[in-house]
């Protein structure tokens, strides 16, 4: 990548492939990275919630890591950093610089409905591990928002350098650009793509290239150039698919999609549980539908 801006472009928060046992399987992880970005991704997101960090060892989740570095070089891989202690964040942090990630993805505290002056002191503490950091805003998840007026705060200290935006409301993209024209806002939510790409957006950290990575890197590139002609019947054709990103059930849908799709998706670790059945008969016809029309 020759943007000194890792975050840029599409970037697949990645589905951990696991083992019959649920153990790590980090070959089938590595393989995983490498085929991503032959098939066109930017690089990758580990240990996000779609890589179920909150279930993992620290001995796994350091290895996930090191298993993305390995396959497609540090300077395409932004971990996810969250961590319940503004240190433990900074150590995972420092963690990824040790192995050579060019940035860092990073929630506001989520162990309790934070206030602001505790959110700007959690990233100014996690900034000084000293690599880029980009803040995660998921309100849904996390009850805490990082609002447009904290984002420019937290980047006019310096802390962050992009926003990975979750909360669904599209119109928030523009008044960030008013507020911190120089923050790089990124699409958090595959079914609001196509909005946030027209609206200035600077990549996205998308869960749906996990089965369909061409057709998703084809629909963002479009979108950021303006080419609605290429990108609206892309993604009227995606989006059965993409709105599954903003559920709860997102990580067993998106790993069943890869199932269908020829990939190893497989089981989530407990607390999840598989799908119910209605919910498994609508991704299974959403991605079947997505195959024949050849998106894969």
């Amino acid at each position: 990548m020759t943007d000194s801006r890792p975050w840029r472009g599409v970037l697949v928060a990645t589905a951990l492939p696991l083992n019959d046992d649920l153990s790590v399987d980090y070959d089938a992880y590595a393989e995983h990275c490498a085929w991503l970005v032959a098939n066109g991704c930017d690089g990758v997101v580990p240990n996000g919630s779609l890589g179920e960090y909150q279930v993992l060892t620290p001995e796994e989740r350091t290895r996930v890591v090191e298993t993305a570095v390995a396959a497609i070089g540090g300077g395409r891989v932004m971990p996810g950093v969250a961590a319940y202690g503004s240190a433990e964040a900074r150590r995972w942090a420092e963690q990824a610089g040790e192995a050579g990630c060019g940035a860092v993805m990073l929630l506001p505290p989520n162990a309790y409905r934070a206030d602001e002056r505790s959110i700007l002191a959690h990233y100014a503490e996690v900034a000084r591990a000293g690599l880029p950091v980009v803040a995660y805003n998921n309100p849904i998840d996390t009850k805490v928002d990082l609002v447009p007026e904290l984002l420019a705060q937290l980047h006019g200290e310096g802390h962050v350098q992009g926003v990975k935006e979750f909360s669904g409301d599209v119109r928030r993209a523009y008044r960030i650009a008013e507020l911190a024209p120089g923050l790089d806002l990124l699409t958090g939510a595959d079914d609001v793509a196509l909005e946030l790409a027209l609206a200035g957006a600077k990549g996205w950290v998308a869960g749906y290239p996990n089965a369909f990575p061409a057709a998703c890197v084809e629909l963002y590139r479009a979108a950021v150039a303006g080419d609605l002609a290429t990108a609206e019947p892309l993604y009227r054709q995606l989006h059965p698919l993409l709105r599954w990103d903003s559920k709860v059930e997102f990580v067993q849908a998106i790993k069943l999609s890869m199932d269908l799709a020829g990939r190893h998706g497989g089981a989530c670790r407990p607390p999840r549980v598989p799908l119910l059945p209605a919910q498994e008969t609508a991704v299974r016809a959403a991605t079947e539908k997505a195959l024949a029309a050849g998106l894969a």
